[in-house]
């Protein structure tokens, strides 16, 4: 029966991302990548993604400069090559035999969607990402249930939770700091809460990592 996680994670801004960068030059969002090999040269790619922004840019001024090959209407569609093994964040996930599935940009934010075989693999996924980048943030989850029929959040303990760090995420997640763009700053939500940015920072921080430790700690035995 399948037992794969699906999952959802964001960059903030990855140099090594020609895409991201291009959309963050652009001021603009991508929605759509493709990839694309050749036989007689099996060490390169071809990648093409359709851009939407206001203003296109004459040169992105990226490692790999992109070049525009088609419209729809508002939206642009550009294509580059690159030289496989150069380490951008679609390949650290499949070096794990986890092919990405999606990606998609806002501005310097890239989103990637991939489907792990288990939690073990996931927590390897999520660890070589970290060692990489920084700024990694899981935002979503789903794990196949063994009769197929439905899927469920994969859930961690919230009694690792105090009371305190619980409603700040709570109250940020409501206020929608979580979301890109945000709807509300961590200063609108330390008012919220009547507590000071400083300690919402750290209450946040705490609650995070204690969140990520349940996603990358492996079970004993």
């Amino acid at each position: 029966m399948a037992s794969g996680i699906r999952a959802e994670v964001r960059l903030d801004d990855p140099v090594d991302c020609v895409v991201t960068q291009a959309s963050k030059v652009a001021g603009g969002n991508v929605q759509s990548v493709s990839k694309s090999t050749n036989p007689d040269a099996p060490e390169r790619v071809a990648e093409e993604f359709m851009l939407e922004a206001d203003k296109y840019p004459d040169e992105f001024d990226t490692d790999v400069e992109p070049s525009p090959i088609f419209s729809y209407g508002s939206s642009e569609v550009y294509r580059f090559e690159r030289d496989l093994g150069r380490g951008c964040p679609c390949e650290c996930i499949e070096t794990h035999d986890s092919p990405v599935i999606d990606v998609r940009t806002q501005e310097s934010s890239l989103f990637l969607t991939f489907h792990a075989p288990d939690m073990e693999g996931l927590q390897a996924i999520i660890g070589d990402l970290q060692n990489r980048y920084s700024n990694l943030d899981v935002q979503r989850l789903l794990q196949s249930q063994q009769d197929r029929t439905e899927q469920n959040l994969v859930f961690v303990d919230r009694s690792t939770l105090t009371t305190r760090q619980l409603e700040v995420l709570e109250t940020a997640h409501r206020m929608g700091y979580f979301e890109h763009p945000k709807r509300a700053n961590a200063g609108e939500v330390a008012d919220e809460l009547e507590i000071t940015g400083t300690t919402f920072t750290e209450h946040l921080a705490a609650a995070q990592t204690k969140l990520l430790d349940a996603i990358l700690k492996y079970e004993d035995g």
